[in-house]
């Protein structure tokens, strides 16, 4: 699901218990009833997603919104495009990607997961295996910016991103304001991977 931004702000309003409303403006909606968007305070479960009028919007929903004003509310939407939609939130939880990236006690069995997984992305790409030479490129530049990392392997930026999700969903690298870094589990997982590797292909050179 694509994500529904919020600011820092809105996000610690969120978490004290001070917003459960926010209001957008969308071509389409970014999120859904029912659904949970991934945050920086961890997990928000949506609670609904309506499509509404700046006529229809009260006074409570603009102070439930984090807005001392219906007016501070409405000039804020301004100069928006698309429908408007009010959205219902509350935290819901921990993100349970955050635990997953501190998890470095993979056993051989859970380590295959992680290998075969990885697998199934290189064999995916038309462009072949990137999966642990992305790790390694992470692993020697952390917090570098995402566009400075793809032009050193020839890539564009947008393919670039896109990849370093898919190994984000495994728990193996964490994203900041530049860059990127791995998790505690995506350098055990690389580590482990590249000994393996290395003893396998010792082995075959005996």
């Amino acid at each position: 699901m694509s994500a529904m931004l919020l600011t820092n702000a809105t996000l610690d309003a969120i978490a004290r218990g001070d917003v459960d409303l926010v209001f957008r403006r969308w071509k389409r909606p970014t999120v859904r009833t029912r659904g949970t968007l991934r945050t920086r305070i961890g997990l928000l479960d949506i609670i609904s997603v309506d499509r509404v009028t700046v006529a229809s919007i009260s006074v409570d929903e603009a102070h439930r919104a984090g807005y001392a004003t219906k007016r501070s509310l409405t000039d804020d939407l301004r100069g928006r495009t698309g429908d408007l939609y009010r959205i219902e939130v509350q935290p819901g939880g921990t993100d349970p990607l955050v635990a997953l990236r501190q998890q470095t006690d993979l056993d051989a069995n859970e380590l295959d997961v992680v290998r075969m997984r990885l697998q199934r992305l290189d064999m995916a790409s038309p462009n072949g295996p990137w999966t642990m030479s992305y790790l390694s490129l992470i692993a020697e530049n952390a917090k570098v910016r995402a566009e400075d990392l793809a032009a050193s392997i020839g890539s564009d930026k947008p393919p670039f991103k896109a990849n370093v999700r898919k190994l984000k969903a495994l728990g193996l690298t964490i994203s900041h304001s530049p860059g990127y870094e791995l998790s505690p589990r995506g350098r055990s997982v690389l580590v482990r991977l590249l000994d393996a590797d290395h003893s396998a292909a010792g082995g075959a050179n005996d």
